[in-house]
């Protein structure tokens, strides 16, 4: 069987691809940290908690949601707790497992930073595509992701299930 090679624009793509996946956090973490003094992924599960009608969530489903491992949400978590933005409950459901609560100076700091975030967001996403690029790039983005998730165990539904 004979090797099949990226092509030279694959190549281009895929090197564009990984520069870009280094460079966005990086940019998104350096706004973040300026703003607020956290991490992008510490903002991630604020506004995780945010978009939950309770402001909680299982300590289970809000790894998933924020995409870290167990471990490393549970020392998000335990940073934001030494802040006073998340406090950890026994779950009400069953008593077994541990949520996640906003409390209300998290809402606070979630309020306040969520608009430089998103102007963040848009400048380095979006801003430089024209429309139609930005389309291409969401139905590019949910192609990849239909290859890599096609039974969408992996991934949370856009409209929070």
């Amino acid at each position: 069987m004979t090797q099949r090679w990226l092509d030279d624009e694959q190549q281009r793509t895929w090197r564009a691809w990984l520069t870009v996946t280094e460079l966005l956090p990086r940019a998104l973490d350096a706004q973040l940290q300026r703003d607020a003094g956290i991490s992008h992924a510490a903002y991630v599960v604020l506004a995780m908690l945010s978009e939950s009608p309770t402001s909680s969530r299982r300590m289970s489903d809000l790894a998933r949601r924020a995409n870290q491992s167990q471990s490393r949400l549970s020392h998000t978590v335990a940073r934001l707790e030494d802040r006073g933005w998340v406090r950890r409950e026994r779950s009400t459901e069953d008593g077994r497992g541990n949520v996640a609560v906003l409390t209300d100076a998290g809402w606070d700091v979630v309020r306040s930073v969520a608009p430089g975030h998103v102007d963040a967001v848009r400048a380095a996403v979006f801003d430089p595509l024209t429309e139609d690029q930005a389309r291409a790039l969401g139905d590019a983005l949910g192609a990849i992701m239909e290859r890599l998730d096609p039974d969408h165990s992996l991934r949370v539904r856009s409209d929070g299930g």
